[in-house]
């Protein structure tokens, strides 16, 4: 690689030399729309000749039985190759770019501008219950990051380039332009400026430029709506129900994504991973066959109210004219759906929560227009609900309200869905929000104290790690000590603290040099043991603990100093307030270069 930017920097900058940062940021910004198309095309090549070949041959009127096996033989294909081959994390794709940002200088793999496309198609052509976005994304993010490393740029223009190629991948893939970009400032929180801001919109305008010439115009959702699909004001209360629904459902999905995960996280082997989520995952699909990959042709059908297609290659197909019948089958597939996807991620496959969100909404915005005609007969619009239903729940699990309505209204053309999608895309994300404040991509991170954010104080500190300001050459004191042996020890030292530890290092309190100065020089009193000296600490800093917490505790306890212990109180060293702001100076200056 070394030997590759040695020859392609040179180059660069004799074809840029009469460009200004700007024009340079506009033409790299094309190169990495160009490139996310082209990885785009060959993400869902691979895919559609995967998926067809395994399952085109079935017949349609009854379940075939390779459906239970297929999808743990993806799962294994894909965890082999991630073990084997890329040697790497490259599961929940967005989740890895906003780590990229956050702690690796947006620096991203090179290998991830293939092997997400690889591990992603292979999952889910098997039937991974799991989206092609979010491989796709950290596809695209690595290609503008790797573009970003070729022409060594500095920090803040090698995450422009990052955020163009996410936000180009996901606008070729639905050819969706105004989404891609919406979901870069709105999801991966980058500064709406223009210097931004025009480069994101030529990279997504060409990523979709190249899915139009490779792919054709045909959208991703071929949904034309019809005079009588059109929004009437008596829906309202109708969308404002879908919404709260909407937002149930959102919040059903990430903490059941979360349940899913933290048990196959308690499995210690491999294989019993493998076995656990190839049987849930198998036996779902062999029921329920609309669960088989990422379900795009399921919500088509039934946004085109063609519900006799989701009982193809299945148990009940000759049950598929009874109403009820179909809306407990819809209803079943719908919460069944975020099991699949679970189970799939966790026994190791490669995928995303992007489309399964749009799958589960489609189902409920369907659920209820279903129930309206057959309960009442008042004739609601299948297709409009469950468009709106899609921008729901996508709203609540992404915590992206924007980018759900853009996405809806680009796929279908449905500008004239605007008001229901934001009444209840909206709602849907209050709810949620209300119910957990972290979308299913930054949970963790949050946790972590890894999440950047709009808000620049925070985004900072987030780039500070505690390890690297925590100070060590502090002389330690033993319980056992007496004054007289301190002001021996204190005679040649620099600081005006001491932490007190006993024979197993761990931490009991501080002793401060100005609790010692009215007795240092009483010979008489060089006896007394230091305990008498010594006091507790304000508060504690476990190690690794964010940075953003620590100054909360210093700003709670009106201190400048902490100690730094691990979690069997060990002492390590202490952290202060001041070297913290001077970081944090330093910091703010290199982002802004």
């Amino acid at each position: 690689m070394q030997i590759r930017t040695d020859r392609i920097y040179p180059l660069f900058l004799h074809l840029t030399r009469r460009l200004s940062n700007r024009q340079m940021m506009m033409l790299l910004a094309v190169v990495v729309g160009a490139l996310a198309g082209i990885g785009t095309y060959l993400f869902e090549i691979l895919l559609y000749g995967i998926k067809t070949g395994l399952t085109n041959w079935f017949p349609v009127d009854s379940a075939h039985f390779l459906f239970l096996i297929y999808p743990a033989v993806g799962i294994i294909l894909a965890t082999l190759f991630v073990k084997y081959i890329v040697r790497d994390n490259i599961s929940e794709g967005v989740t890895r770019v906003l780590y990229a940002m956050s702690s690796r200088n947006s620096r991203i793999a090179a290998h991830n501008c293939w092997t997400s496309v690889v591990g992603g198609a292979t999952t889910i052509g098997f039937g991974g219950s799991v989206g092609p976005e979010a491989p796709i994304v950290l596809t695209g993010a690595a290609i503008g990051s790797n573009v970003g490393r070729l022409v060594r740029l500095n920090y803040k223009h090698t995450t422009l380039l990052l955020c163009c190629g996410a936000g180009a991948a996901l606008a070729a893939i639905f050819k969706a332009p105004i989404t891609g970009v919406v979901f870069v400032l709105e999801i991966l929180m980058l500064d709406i400026t223009a210097a931004s801001v025009i480069p994101l919109l030529i990279a997504s305008i060409t990523a979709t430029t190249m899915a139009f010439v490779l792919r054709g115009f045909d959208p991703i959702l071929a949904v034309t709506l019809a005079p009588e699909d059109a929004f009437e004001l008596w829906q309202i209360p109708l969308f404002i129900l879908l919404g709260i629904l909407c937002g149930l459902m959102a919040w059903y999905f990430t903490s059941m994504n979360s349940r899913v995960g933290g048990l196959f996280k308690r499995i210690d082997k491999q294989w019993k991973r493998w076995l656990l989520g190839g049987s849930i995952l198998g036996i779902l699909i062999f029921i329920f066959p609309p669960l088989y990959g990422e379900g795009y042709e399921g919500f088509t059908a039934l946004m085109h109210g063609n519900t006799l297609s989701l009982f193809d290659n299945s148990f009940f197909y000759r049950f598929r004219d009874i109403d009820w019948v179909v809306i407990l089958f819809i209803i079943a597939t719908m919460f069944f759906k975020v099991i699949a996807m679970a189970s799939t991620n966790a026994a190791g496959g490669v995928g995303g929560t992007f489309a399964p969100s749009l799958f589960v909404g489609a189902f409920t915005g369907a659920t209820l227009a279903l129930l309206c005609n057959m309960l009442f007969h008042w004739e609601v619009s299948v297709v409009s609900f469950t468009l709106v239903g899609m921008a729901g729940v996508m709203s609540g699990v992404m915590k992206a309200p924007l980018t759900s309505i853009f996405l809806i209204a680009e796929l279908s053309n449905g500008y004239g869905l605007f008001i229901p999608l934001m009444i209840t895309a909206c709602i849907s994300f209050a709810v949620d929000y209300y119910l957990d404040p972290d979308s299913i991509y930054t949970k963790q991170l949050r946790q972590k104290g890894e999440l950047l954010t709009h808000d620049k104080d925070q985004s900072v500190f987030v780039f500070l790690k505690l390890d690297e300001l925590m100070e060590t050459d502090f002389l330690r004191i033993k319980e056992n000590m007496t004054l007289g042996d301190i002001v021996h020890i204190i005679s040649t030292a620099r600081r005006n603290i001491f932490p007190v530890i006993d024979n197993f290092g761990r931490l009991l309190g501080v002793v401060q040099l100005d609790d010692l100065r009215e007795d240092m020089f009483k010979p008489e009193k060089y006896g007394r043991p230091i305990s008498d000296y010594m006091i507790a600490p304000p508060d504690r800093i476990l190690e690794h603990e964010s940075i953003l917490s620590v100054m909360e505790k210093f700003e709670d306890k009106h201190t400048w100093m902490l100690p730094v212990v691990d979690t069997r109180n060990r002492y390590l060293g202490f952290i202060s307030k001041s070297r913290i702001l001077n970081a944090y100076r330093e910091q703010l200056v290199k982002i802004q270069q």
